[in-house]
């Protein structure tokens, strides 16, 4: 981690994952789809963004989780799992050449989930969990924490702490949304100038439109349509990066469906982001 100021005269971390710098001043995205539902999936969603990535001078950092430990429904699909998920990942890390991000949810899961990606993600509802934040830390990887839907943005300073008191300086944070009354997330843009002391921080713009539970408590709804609108909000507010969820066919996708964007949008979506992001700095 390298510390600077930024043509605000903000003090700034920059974060690698792989040879993408987060913090840098440079836009940053890390996306793919919700789920690894196959790893011919998994390399059509990587290839595409990778290349976007590339045209558009975007460091680009691919997710997908191998194990959705949080789905509404007991019988909603969760996933390859771990062993299937993670070779996988390890596939289009090694194949695509680029870096690659997703969840733990449990200590256990940690050490094999860091041989394999550059990134291990802290799910939101888990953000406050000491020993998977501790354990992740050890880990040597770069640690993306979500702030929960119940947090306050300053308190993210401790989760950013538990993960540095490992010596792993290496932490980002990502906004998502915060609850409001019942099966509805509305984003507070200021958080993310309030946690930018601690860490660089993303901001998750497919998640901030989800209605959790929102399709009869069985499943999560949401409203894709806004979620481009919200990521050059962020980036307006300052926020190093962008999380997005993409499918070549979201309303097929096995889970988040209502809420991640077609793929085929992605490169249209990043080009106006720049646009505003670029204006807003001049």
């Amino acid at each position: 981690m390298n510390e600077f100021f930024d043509f605000h005269g903000n003090f700034m971390n920059t974060v690698p994952i792989g040879d993408v710098t987060f913090g840098g001043g440079r836009l940053c995205l890390i996306a793919g789809p919700c789920m690894a539902e196959s790893l011919e999936l998994c390399l059509e969603v990587a290839g595409t963004l990778r290349d976007a990535c590339r045209r558009l001078d975007v460091g680009y950092v691919f997710k997908a989780s191998y194990d959705k430990a949080n789905r509404s429904s007991a019988s909603g699909y969760r996933g390859p799992g771990l062993e299937t998920g993670l070779a996988w990942l390890g596939q289009v890390r090694r194949q695509l050449g680029v870096p690659v991000l997703t969840d733990v949810h449990e200590v256990h899961q940690v050490a094999a989930t860091a041989a394999v990606v550059d990134c291990l993600q802290i799910p939101a509802f888990l953000c406050r969990q000491t020993d998977l934040l501790v354990a992740a830390g050890q880990s040597g990887q770069c640690i993306n924490i979500k702030k929960g839907q119940f947090m306050a943005p300053p308190d993210m300073r401790q989760a950013v702490e538990k993960v540095r008191s490992t010596g792993n300086a290496n932490v980002l944070l990502t906004e998502r949304g915060t609850f409001f009354g019942y099966n509805r997330l509305v984003t507070d843009l200021r958080a993310i100038p309030e946690m930018r002391p601690f860490a660089p921080v993303i901001f998750d713009a497919t998640h901030s439109v989800q209605e959790p539970g929102g399709l009869g408590g069985n499943a999560s709804g949401g409203q894709r349509r806004f979620a481009p609108m919200l990521a050059a909000a962020a980036l307006i507010a300052g926020a190093d990066g962008l999380f997005v969820e993409t499918h070549p066919n979201p309303d097929q996708a096995k889970s988040d469906a209502a809420c991640q964007i077609p793929l085929a949008e992605m490169s249209a979506v990043l080009e106006r982001c720049l646009a505003v992001r670029a204006a807003w700095e001049r």
